[in-house]
């Protein structure tokens, strides 16, 4: 048997470095609050919290600036982002809050939820509960609605009655986009 001495604190780069090995899914939480789109990147989103009430839960910093605008929205929209939309991400998670939605033609409901089009899945939310978790504010927020593609939407109608495959460079439309080791990157089948 080996003895493991450890740390008597565990550094936030070592956090970092640990955490990274562990791929997550990439989304979008935003919202039409004023008149103006906001929104924020987060790798951070877990499904599945509760299905009744149905619950998922984001873990947001407490230095963010968005969150505190983002959490008074009667309704928030998450875009599950998709392994074809990595810039996208990088240009939505940019500091400056005023070039983030610059080129990008969001859907907006009614009720201010906000999405990306051209993801692999979305969900309509309200904020639920919120706690407080260190450096993070993990919020609860209910689902209310979704719309998800599935391998059925890979498929197209020929207009000759049959179904043809989309192109290969579309399908990646329904691939998740992950954060792992740092970076964005898609998910392969084994």
């Amino acid at each position: 048997m080996t003895t493991i001495t450890r740390a008597a604190a565990v550094s936030p780069d070592a956090l970092r470095e640990t955490f990274s090995h562990f791929p997550q899914g990439v989304a979008l939480i935003g919202a039409e609050v004023a008149g103006t789109p906001l929104g924020l990147v987060a790798s951070t989103v877990t499904a599945g919290v509760s299905l009744d009430p149905p619950l998922i839960s984001v873990a947001v910093q407490t230095t963010s600036s968005t969150w505190p605008l983002l959490r008074t929205a009667p309704a928030l929209g998450i875009s599950l982002l998709g392994t074809h939309q990595s810039l996208l991400a990088r240009q939505l998670a940019s500091k400056d809050r005023t070039s983030r939605f610059a080129g990008i033609d969001p859907q907006i409901t009614p009720d201010g939820a906000l999405t990306i089009p051209g993801g692999p899945a979305h969900l309509w939310t309200r904020l639920y509960s919120e706690v407080e978790a260190g450096d993070h504010t993990v919020a609860f927020l209910e689902v209310l609605d979704t719309s998800s593609r599935t391998d059925a939407d890979r498929r197209t109608d020929t207009g000759a009655g049959t179904d043809a495959r989309i192109p290969a460079a579309d399908v990646a439309a329904t691939d998740a986009l992950v954060f792992h080791r740092s970076a964005f990157k898609g998910m392969t089948a084994p």
